[in-house]
């Protein structure tokens, strides 16, 4: 999560059905890679921006069941650490080749409006309400 001036850091990525949606820039983590380290490369690879993380604001755990190449089903459990941040340095530009087109920043009153992920909301009520337990309770998005 990152925000100033009541604006919040996301990143485009193109779904399953080609359609573009907002997301946290974050990614998934390298064999043998601290999750510190995932979130400074990720940042940087999908935004441009160098960061430093100033906490830990929860996580989420999510269950999908996909089907996948060949007729198969695969469940998938993602752990999501929910870091919060602050841009250091870099400059704003979108990712080439990689599983973002595009990062901006948006107003956090227009964030409701936007075609975005659950991930979103979750990251900003963590931002918001900084639960104890580091759980979000976004309806439909456990």
């Amino acid at each position: 999560m990152c925000i100033r001036d009541d604006q919040v850091l996301l990143a485009r990525w193109i779904d399953k059905q080609g359609r573009p949606e907002w997301t946290l820039p974050g990614g998934g983590m390298e064999h043998g890679e601290d999750p510190y380290d995932t979130v400074l490369r990720e940042v940087e690879e999908e935004t441009g921006y160098l960061v430093e993380i100033t906490g830990l604001l929860g996580v989420n755990s999510r269950n999908v069941t996909t089907s996948r190449r060949f007729r198969r089903t695969v469940h998938h459990h993602g752990v999501r650490l929910v870091y919060e941040a602050r841009v250091t340095g870099g400059e704003l530009r979108h990712e080439v080749g990689g599983s973002t087109d595009m990062a901006a920043w948006h107003p956090l009153a227009e964030v409701p409006g936007l075609r975005r992920v659950g991930l979103v909301d979750i990251g900003l009520q963590l931002w918001r309400e900084r639960p104890v337990t580091g759980r979000a309770t976004v309806p439909g998005q456990e």
